[in-house]
């Protein structure tokens, strides 16, 4: 299985060229040791799933959460379902745990990658993240696996209301990973807080790198 997600995930990759973006992974030998973990990450449009396509090969071992919403975000949706991501109903607890525990099961088993956004939900402020919800991190101490940060630089140039979409650079950077071991339930909003504030940190940085060489001219937007 992992193996026929690989395959998807390289083939479904080159859709980049379609859009022109060019994504740049910072690193990636965090993503490429092997061992199971939970990789967060922001969420700022269904193109996401597209770089966690161009990087997918990197991480070796790597499934991803996503709502079921997304899968019907065309045509990054089907594409994701093609992949091998998992897609979670949120208004059907017991199936959603269910998913998720079978999920974890194969993190500890198989030392595989777990992707979530703990967002939530996408965000359209390009200049900060918000709120984390626990899930995530619930699951990364139960298991005892560390949480590896991930942060997509701001989509500048997409503004959906306004109706732009141009080429652009996507900087994918890995966080140093955070144990988990020795943990519990009681750390859980602790842990959460110390990984958003050091993705806030890096993503204000990347903010600044990615945006200061564009021409005058660039509709650059700060809005999703």
């Amino acid at each position: 299985m992992i193996f026929l997600i690989r395959l998807g995930a390289s083939i479904l990759k080159h859709v980049t060229k379609l859009y022109e973006l060019k994504w740049e992974l910072r690193k990636g030998e965090i993503l490429r040791e092997d061992r199971g973990a939970v990789v967060v990450s922001n969420h700022q449009s269904s193109l996401d799933i597209l770089g966690l396509f161009n990087i997918w090969e990197q991480a070796d071992k790597l499934t991803a959460v996503a709502k079921k919403e997304l899968m019907y975000a065309m045509p990054f949706g089907f594409a994701a379902y093609l992949a091998g991501v998992v897609f979670i109903d949120r208004k059907n607890t017991k199936r959603a745990y269910d998913q998720l525990k079978i999920t974890s099961d194969v993190m500890v088993k198989q030392k595989t990658k777990i992707w979530l956004f703990p967002e939530g939900t996408r965000n359209k402020d390009y200049t900060s993240l918000l709120p984390f919800k626990k899930g995530a991190f619930h699951m990364a101490v139960a298991a005892q696996v560390p949480v590896i940060p991930v942060v997509f630089s701001p989509y500048y140039f997409i503004n959906r209301k306004e109706g732009i979409f141009n080429k652009g650079q996507v900087i994918i950077q890995c966080l140093e990973p955070i144990s988990t071991k020795g943990l519990g339930p009681e750390d859980v909003e602790n842990l959460a807080t110390q990984v958003r504030d050091a993705m806030m940190a890096v993503y204000k940085e990347l903010s600044k790198e990615v945006t200061a060489n564009l021409p005058s001219d660039y509709p650059h937007t700060t809005i999703g």
